[in-house]
Protein backbone atom coordinates (compact mmCIF):
# COMPACT_ATOMS: atom_id res chain seq x y z
CA UNK A 1 0.00 0.00 0.00
CA UNK A 2 1.65 3.27 -1.11
CA UNK A 3 1.08 6.62 0.64
CA UNK A 4 -1.82 7.57 -1.67
CA UNK A 5 -3.68 4.38 -0.73
CA UNK A 6 -3.27 4.72 3.05
CA UNK A 7 -6.37 5.38 5.13
CA UNK A 8 -4.83 8.09 7.30
CA UNK A 9 -7.60 7.90 9.90
CA UNK A 10 -6.65 4.27 10.52
CA UNK A 11 -2.97 4.95 11.33
CA UNK A 12 -3.60 6.92 14.56
CA UNK A 13 -1.96 5.14 17.53
CA UNK A 14 -0.11 2.80 15.17
CA UNK A 15 3.60 2.13 15.17
CA UNK A 16 5.84 4.13 12.82
CA UNK A 17 8.98 2.52 11.42
CA UNK A 18 11.69 3.72 9.08
CA UNK A 19 14.56 2.35 7.03
CA UNK A 20 16.29 -0.64 8.66
CA UNK A 21 13.22 -1.02 10.90
CA UNK A 22 14.14 2.15 12.85
CA UNK A 23 11.63 2.91 15.61
CA UNK A 24 10.15 6.31 14.72
CA UNK A 25 7.51 6.24 17.45
CA UNK A 26 3.73 6.16 17.42
CA UNK A 27 1.42 8.12 15.13
CA UNK A 28 -0.47 10.68 17.23
CA UNK A 29 -2.44 12.60 14.62
CA UNK A 30 -2.64 13.74 11.03
CA UNK A 31 -2.15 17.46 10.40
CA UNK A 32 -2.85 18.29 6.77
CA UNK A 33 -0.04 16.73 4.73
CA UNK A 34 1.93 15.71 7.82
CA UNK A 35 1.90 12.78 10.22
CA UNK A 36 2.68 13.76 13.82
CA UNK A 37 4.72 10.98 15.42
CA UNK A 38 5.86 10.84 19.03
CA UNK A 39 8.34 8.57 20.74
CA UNK A 40 9.79 8.18 24.21
CA UNK A 41 8.27 7.66 27.63
CA UNK A 42 9.85 10.44 29.69
CA UNK A 43 11.73 12.63 27.23
CA UNK A 44 9.17 12.63 24.44
CA UNK A 45 10.27 13.59 20.96
CA UNK A 46 7.75 14.80 18.41
CA UNK A 47 8.25 14.65 14.66
CA UNK A 48 6.19 15.96 11.74
CA UNK A 49 6.73 13.64 8.79
CA UNK A 50 5.33 14.50 5.34
CA UNK A 51 2.74 11.95 4.21
CA UNK A 52 4.65 11.61 0.94
CA UNK A 53 7.45 9.89 2.91
CA UNK A 54 5.11 7.01 3.80
CA UNK A 55 6.01 3.82 2.02
CA UNK A 56 3.40 1.36 3.26
CA UNK A 57 0.86 0.50 5.94
CA UNK A 58 -0.02 -3.09 6.83
CA UNK A 59 -2.77 -2.38 9.36
CA UNK A 60 -0.32 -2.34 12.29
CA UNK A 61 2.82 -0.48 11.18
CA UNK A 62 3.27 2.60 9.00
CA UNK A 63 6.61 2.42 7.18
CA UNK A 64 8.40 5.57 6.08
CA UNK A 65 11.28 6.10 3.64
CA UNK A 66 13.36 7.73 6.37
CA UNK A 67 16.26 6.69 8.55
CA UNK A 68 16.50 7.77 12.15
CA UNK A 69 19.20 10.27 11.21
CA UNK A 70 16.85 11.76 8.57
CA UNK A 71 14.26 12.25 11.29
CA UNK A 72 16.47 14.03 13.82
CA UNK A 73 16.65 17.75 13.20
CA UNK A 74 14.85 17.64 9.88
CA UNK A 75 11.30 16.86 10.99
CA UNK A 76 11.18 18.14 14.58
CA UNK A 77 9.64 21.56 13.87
CA UNK A 78 5.96 21.99 13.26
CA UNK A 79 5.62 22.56 9.50
CA UNK A 80 2.96 25.23 9.81
CA UNK A 81 5.21 27.18 12.19
CA UNK A 82 7.97 27.17 9.57
CA UNK A 83 5.43 28.37 6.99
CA UNK A 84 4.19 31.11 9.32
CA UNK A 85 7.73 32.28 10.05
CA UNK A 86 8.51 32.33 6.35
CA UNK A 87 5.36 34.30 5.55
CA UNK A 88 6.08 36.81 8.34
CA UNK A 89 9.64 37.29 7.15
CA UNK A 90 8.47 37.76 3.57
CA UNK A 91 5.81 40.24 4.70
CA UNK A 92 8.39 42.19 6.73
CA UNK A 93 10.77 42.28 3.77
CA UNK A 94 7.99 43.61 1.52
CA UNK A 95 7.25 46.38 4.03
CA UNK A 96 10.93 47.39 4.16
CA UNK A 97 11.12 47.47 0.37
CA UNK A 98 7.99 49.63 0.19
CA UNK A 99 9.41 52.05 2.77
CA UNK A 100 12.69 52.29 0.88
CA UNK A 101 10.82 52.93 -2.38
CA UNK A 102 8.75 55.69 -0.77
CA UNK A 103 11.90 57.31 0.69
CA UNK A 104 13.56 57.26 -2.73
CA UNK A 105 10.50 58.95 -4.29
CA UNK A 106 10.49 61.67 -1.59
CA UNK A 107 14.20 62.37 -2.13
CA UNK A 108 13.73 63.00 -5.87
Amino acid sequence: MISNDIDWHDVIKREARGIDDADLGEVQEIQGNYVRVQRGMIDKETFYIPKEQAESYDGKVVRFRLSESDLIGRYQDEPFMKDAESETLESDMNKVEEELDSLEVKEK
